[in-house]
């Protein structure tokens, strides 16, 4: 065997390992569905199942079915709900990162093997096996960085619709009737989602502040949430909340603006650092030629 054959069916062979090794020592958990659906005597009628819209969410609902549950170390539920990603592509982002991790080591083993510079073995299997868990782990900073955007998003666009909910309430419209206008005035995603949600709390009978409620905790948005509890105030006790709903909302605008300053002056001072790294260097240049002079003998 070449080295290239040795260094790629070690890395296979390491990480076939890991996996079969995990999903045996790891305990399994079955889908309480399909094991009721198998100890009922009658033909169960079939539950429709979604198909998976591309070969990512294939591959990763055949990670679910496969794998152990405890293999995925952690996963960003609220991230992925907010962004509305479904735990499939998720998954399947994991598994193609994983490969990818394990086919850099040995192509790189092989580059540097054709220039000259061969490495041993262990050294791109075991080099394999760590960038694979170490790219595992990239879709999870993707979902969380990709979050803390959609959620500074949402405070934005929460603040224009607490104003636009006090105006409505100022001409008189009922709680949910303000909430639901409101809604329907933006075209984002943030006001298409809060309209989603005061429609199925509409049809559901539950108060419109109590579905705020359940998606500020399904998201974590606290902002969202102390907004439900202003609502709920004016729905249940008839309070009068135009002054409340405009100072709250001035005082969101007010901390994200101390937000943005805050970011905006820790960017001066990192843009500060190149700066005084060239005069460092200038001031290098300038010296160098008279202390070589006096280093070196004449």
């Amino acid at each position: 065997m070449t080295g290239l054959q040795i260094m790629m069916a070690s890395g296979a062979l390491i990480g076939l390992g890991i996996v079969l090794l995990l999903a045996r020592v790891l305990p399994a958990h079955p889908d309480p569905v399909d094991a009721l659906d198998r100890l009922t005597a009658k033909a169960a009628p079939t539950r429709a199942v979604a198909t998976p819209a591309n070969r990512t969410e294939r591959l990763g609902t055949w990670a679910i079915r496969a794998l152990p549950p405890a293999i995925w170390v952690r996963t960003p539920t609220r991230e992925l709900a907010l962004l509305r990603l479904s735990l499939a592509r998720f998954y399947g982002e994991k598994i193609i990162f994983a490969a990818l991790g394990l086919v850099i080591a040995p192509v790189f083993a092989v580059f540097l093997s054709l220039i000259g510079l061969g490495l041993p073995v262990a050294i791109p299997a075991i080099g394999s096996v760590a960038l694979a868990v170490v790219m595992f782990f990239i879709p999870n900073y993707n979902a969380l960085d990709d979050a803390r955007a959609a959620r500074l998003e949402f405070t934005r666009a929460l603040g224009a619709y607490t104003e636009l909910v006090a105006l409505e309430r100022n001409n008189g419209s009922g709680v949910r009737q303000a909430m639901e206008a409101a809604a329907e005035i933006g075209d984002s995603w943030v006001f298409t989602r809060l309209t989603e949600e005061l429609t199925r709390s509409r049809w559901s009978g539950l108060p419109p502040w109590e579905a705020l409620h359940a998606l500020s905790e399904e998201l974590g948005l606290p902002e969202l949430d102390d907004f439900a509890d202003i609502m709920r105030l004016s729905g249940e006790e008839g309070a009068s909340v135009y002054s409340t709903l405009r100072a709250r909302s001035a005082a969101m605008r007010t901390a994200m603006l101390n937000d943005e300053i805050t970011e905006a002056n820790a960017v001066g001072e990192r843009m500060s650092i190149p700066g005084s790294l060239l005069g460092v260097v200038f001031m290098g240049l300038l010296l160098a030629p008279s202390l070589l002079r006096m280093v070196m003998p004449t």
